[in-house]
């Protein structure tokens, strides 16, 4: 992993409260509970970028560690952005140990397709396979 910019440092695990601060807000979590994100982190493998005492950054997997990972909630506070930071957290996750030899990683993004190319990511080739159950997205 690249060494990051003086100030900053990368945890293992996150702090859910300043993660929901952020997720509330966002487009793919927009008015999430605090309980759920809670919930949400505590049953996932995260990583966090902190800025002196201030969480600002975090992503996290859920996985079975042994044939599929899910990528989600990974953000940076707009002050932060381009450091590098984001990189950082992927290739702490792309190199954990328990996460060696999936068969399949899988995320949903509207506008960071560009940055996830830099790190293998593409886009699915038979998009009819894949079925997802979205209240949200199905709504009238």
């Amino acid at each position: 992993m690249s060494a990051l910019p003086p100030g900053y440092e990368l945890h293992e695990g996150a702090d859910a409260a300043a993660a929901y601060a952020f997720l509330t807000n966002s487009y793919w979590a927009e008015g999430i509970t605090l309980e759920t994100v809670e919930r949400a982190f505590a049953n996932s493998l995260s990583v966090s970028i902190r800025y002196g005492s201030e969480q600002v950054g975090a992503a996290r997997v859920i996985s079975d560690y042994a044939t599929f990972a899910y990528l989600n909630d990974v953000h940076v506070h707009q002050a932060h952005r381009g450091q590098g930071l984001c990189g950082a957290m992927l290739r702490w996750l792309l190199d954990h140990p328990h996460l060696q030899g999936l068969g399949r990683w899988a995320l949903f993004t509207m506008d960071m397709q560009d940055m996830y190319k830099k790190f293998g990511w593409r886009e699915y080739p038979y998009p009819e396979r894949m079925m997802v159950i979205d209240p949200k997205l199905f709504e009238a």
